[in-house]
């Protein structure tokens, strides 16, 4: 296992001919420390994959250094990385057994056979393969042959890192809940450094330790998924993260005070320093209350989903979700809404400007 650095990687595909190269991953300086968990999150076309790839040496950056322990790997193998990687969509040996299959990677590593069927048969107990050892893999659905994909990256104890790219995309959704818990298990149980590349944020915050917001080829933000929800340090982050994501509606700034559409909004930290671009305030539906003085609102639509309630609100041409708790009433008339001051964020071009106590 290693800790794994960027040093201002930047990278560029080749344009076609005459045009500038446009950068899929902008400047990043990121550290994986080892035997950490993991997850690079963010939407498709972000820069995700195109990091993973570097790391695992299928693609060479454009710029900058890729360094495993401090020793500078960016012109090294894939091999000579000791890296194992699981891809989207199943890579698997259909004409071998599941147990072939799984063994594979341990063989070619010319591991004693007591050893290798030691290891196989750990890796398909936590997998659920047991009863499938003897099977050709063609004969498996494509929920199986995934598996053995993930198998195969799990069954080597000597690598640095263990990458994943988006591999649970072909699983039906209860049995991603199971793998999920088991890759976390496995992760508590023998320490190896994952990461684990993802679009939904439910895998993202159950999988991982750390997260790794990626947004436009950059990373925005790594935090726990407590730190994420609670201190969004980018409006992305607050509106890609939560169900409804956060609120971001356009404010002004009056004596250290947001105003939103005439209505000034308390914060719990004043805004200290003069303010030039594009100015947000963000604040989750959770931190948004009924109050008899505040925002007044039109109640367009309510969602009853059990123990809370989803309103969409609207003041002016702004909409507004809320998270009210089963037990919250809705005022039958005149509603208006206060925004939780601990909660509310001033974000200029983007980025959080004050973040009391937090910073």
């Amino acid at each position: 296992m290693a800790r794994i650095r960027f040093k201002n990687v930047r990278h560029a595909y080749p344009p076609p001919k005459g045009q500038e190269p446009v950068y899929a991953l902008k400047e990043i300086n990121q550290v994986w420390e080892d035997g950490g968990a993991y997850a690079l999150l963010g939407p498709s076309g972000c820069g995700k994959t195109t990091l993973l790839n570097i790391i695992s040496g299928l693609l060479t950056p454009s710029e900058g250094e890729i360094l495993f322990d401090g020793v500078d790997v960016t012109s090294q193998s894939i091999a000579a990385r000791q890296i194992a990687q699981v891809f989207q969509f199943p890579v698997v040996y259909d004409t071998m057994t599941v147990y072939d299959n799984l063994a594979f990677p341990l063989r070619n590593r010319k591991m004693n056979e007591s050893l290798v069927k030691e290891r196989v048969e750990q890796i398909a107990d936590m997998l659920d393969l047991t009863t499938s050892l003897k099977k050709r893999a063609a004969n498996l659905t494509a929920d199986g042959k995934q598996k053995i994909s993930l198998g195969r990256g799990l069954v080597r104890s000597d690598v640095n890192a263990i990458l994943f790219d988006e591999p649970l995309t072909v699983i039906d959704p209860h049995l991603k809940w199971q793998l999920r818990s088991k890759l976390k298990e496995l992760h508590q149980q023998i320490g190896m450094t994952m990461i684990y590349v993802t679009h939904d944020q439910v895998e993202a915050l159950t999988f991982a330790d750390k997260v790794v917001v990626m947004y436009d080829g950059t990373v925005v933000q790594v935090g726990t998924p407590v730190e994420l929800f609670n201190h969004p340090k980018h409006t992305f982050v607050g509106y890609f993260i939560g169900s409804p994501g956060m609120n971001v509606i356009p404010c002004t700034v009056d004596n250290g005070q947001p105003v939103f559409a005439k209505n000034p909004l308390p914060i719990a930290q004043p805004v200290n320093k003069d303010l030039s671009g594009k100015l947000e305030v963000g604040v989750r539906p959770e931190f948004i209350d009924f109050a008899d003085e505040g925002i007044p609102v039109n109640i367009e639509k309510v969602e009853d989903l059990g123990r809370y309630q989803v309103l969409t609100l609207k003041h002016e041409q702004e909409t507004i979700k809320m998270v009210l708790n089963e037990d919250q009433t809705i005022p039958s008339e005149n509603p208006k809404i206060q925004f939780n001051p601990e909660q509310t964020r001033v974000y200029c071009d983007g980025w959080v400007v004050e973040e009391a106590a937090h910073d």
